[in-house]
C-alpha cells in the first residue's frame, strides 16, 4: 500500500480548482444562487402588501365620500387607479384581476348619512389570496371614525354622537370568503409541479442523447431542428396533462377546491403552459453540455418561477424590480389564469391577459432554442 503523498494530493486539489474555473455554470451557481435568495428574500418578499389597487363606484360624489376615500389612502393599503359606473362593472374588473377591492357608495349615501339613518358603504374585494387583501381589509374598521372626527363637527356633532358610527362599513370577500389558504395554494401548486417537472425532464433530453452516444443518429437523420425538438417534447405533453389530471383531483375532492369554471378552459390553458416549460427545457438542454449543467440551469429557472410568481408570497407586495422579472415568468400568468378558472369562473375575455404572455414566451423561448441548436457534436 503506497504511502500518502502530499504532492500527488495537491495534484488532485489543484486539477479540481482548474476544472471549477473552467465550468462556468457551477461557478455562478456557487456565487449566483446565495445572491439571489439574498435579494429576494431580504427585498422581494412581502407578506402585507400595500397600494394595492382599488377601483370606487360612487354615483354622488361629495365631502363625506371624499373623506372616506382618503381615509382608506392614508392607510397605503389602498391605490384608487379608476371610478367605475356600476356594480357590473366593479365585479368584471375583480374577475380580470385589474383591481383588488372595489369601493362602493350608495347612490342616496350623503343624504342618509345627514339623515342619521347610518347608510352601508360596501368594500369588495378580491381574496383569492388572503394574504394579500387581510391587513389591508383589518383597517376599514376605523373608517367610520376618521371621517366623524373630521366632517361631523358643528351643527352636525350629534351624528357622530350616541357611540353608533355615522356609517356602516360592510367587507364582502369574494370568491373565497373564508379566507382558506388552501384554496390559493393548491391551484397554484399545479403550477408549480409542472414548471418543475416539465423543464426538468426535457433539460435532460438532447444532454443525454449526447452522453448515450445516441445523438448521432438523430443529426444523420435528415430532420431539421425544429422537428427533433417538438418530436423529443410531444409525449411529455401527455405526461404533463395527466399530471394536470392528478393535481386537479386532488384539489377538488382532498382539498375542497371550488371548480366553477369550466374545466375544458383549465385544460388548454394548461396545454399552453405546458408547451411553454417544455420549450424552456429544450432550450436549457440545448445549451447545457451535459446533464449535470443542464439540471443547474434548470434550477437557476425554477428559483424565481416559485418565489416572484405569486405562489408563495403576494405578487402585489413584491417591488418593481421583482414584479417585472415575474412578469416574464409564465408561471406568473398560469396561476393567475388557474385561480380565475377555478374560484371565480373566468372565461376566455378574462382570460386573455394571462394568455397571450405564455404564448409569446413560447415563441420567443423557441426561436432562442433554435438558434443555439447544434447539428454537430463538437
Amino acid at each position: 500500500m503506497k504511502r500518502f503523498s502530499t504532492s500527488r494530493w495537491w495534484a488532485v486539489v489543484r486539477k479540481e480548482f482548474l476544472q471549477l474555473r473552467r465550468d462556468r455554470i457551477t461557478f455562478a451557481m456557487i456565487v449566483g444562487i446565495p445572491i439571489a435568495q439574498l435579494l429576494l428574500f431580504g427585498y422581494a418578499i412581502n407578506t402585507e402588501p400595500k397600494h394595492l389597487p382599488t377601483a370606487v363606484v360612487v354615483t354622488e360624489p361629495s365631502e363625506f365620500t371624499r373623506s372616506v376615500l382618503a381615509a382608506m389612502n392614508n392607510t397605503g393599503y389602498f391605490d384608487f387607479v379608476e371610478q367605475l359606473r356600476s356594480e357590473d362593472a366593479a365585479r368584471a374588473a375583480l374577475a380580470r384581476g385589474d383591481v383588488k377591492f372595489v369601493v362602493n357608495f350608495p347612490v342616496d349615501f350623503t343624504r342618509r348619512l345627514l339623515r342619521g339613518e347610518r347608510p352601508a358603504v360596501l368594500i369588495e374585494a378580491d381574496a383569492t389570496d388572503p394574504a394579500a387583501a387581510g391587513a389591508a381589509l383589518a383597517t376599514v374598521g376605523q373608517l367610520a371614525a376618521s371621517v366623524a372626527r373630521k366632517d361631523l363637527g358643528g351643527p352636525l356633532a350629534p351624528l357622530a354622537g350616541g357611540g353608533a358610527a355615522p356609517f356602516e362599513v360592510r367587507v364582502h370577500r369574494l370568491y373565497n370568503p373564508e379566507g382558506l389558504t388552501q384554496l390559493n395554494i393548491v391551484p397554484g401548486l399545479m403550477g408549480v409541479i409542472l414548471a418543475m417537472t416539465m423543464v426538468m425532464m426535457t433539460g435532460l433530453a438532447i444532454t443525454r442523447e449526447r452522453e448515450r452516444g445516441t445523438m448521432e443518429n438523430l443529426l444523420a437523420m435528415p430532420s431539421t431542428p425544429l422537428e427533433v425538438m417538438t418530436g423529443k417534447i410531444v409525449h411529455y405533453v401527455f405526461i404533463g396533462l395527466i399530471q394536470a389530471s392528478i393535481i386537479l383531483l386532488a384539489a377538488r375532492y382532498l382539498f375542497d377546491v371550488p371548480v366553477v369554471g369550466s374545466v375544458a378552459v383549465l385544460y388548454v390553458v394548461a396545454l399552453l403552459f405546458i408547451c411553454a416549460n417544455l420549450t424552456v427545457g429544450i432550450t436549457l438542454s440545448s445549451l447545457a453540455r451535459n446533464q449535470l449543467q443542464a439540471m443547474q440551469l434548470t434550477f437557476f429557472y425554477f428559483l424565481p418561477s416559485i418565489l416572484l410568481s405569486g405562489f408563495m408570497f403576494p405578487f402585489e407586495g413584491m417591488p418593481r424590480w421583482a414584479q417585472a422579472i415575474g412578469a416574464v415568468i409564465p408561471t406568473t400568468y398560469f396561476m393567475r389564469a388557474v385561480r380565475g378558472i377555478l374560484l371565480k369562473g373566468n372565461d376566455w375575455a378574462e382570460l386573455w391577459p394571462n394568455i397571450w404572455p405564455m404564448l409569446l414566451f413560447t415563441a420567443v423561448v423557441l426561436t432562442i432554442a433554435l438558434r443555439f441548436y447544434r447539428k454537430t457534436l463538437d
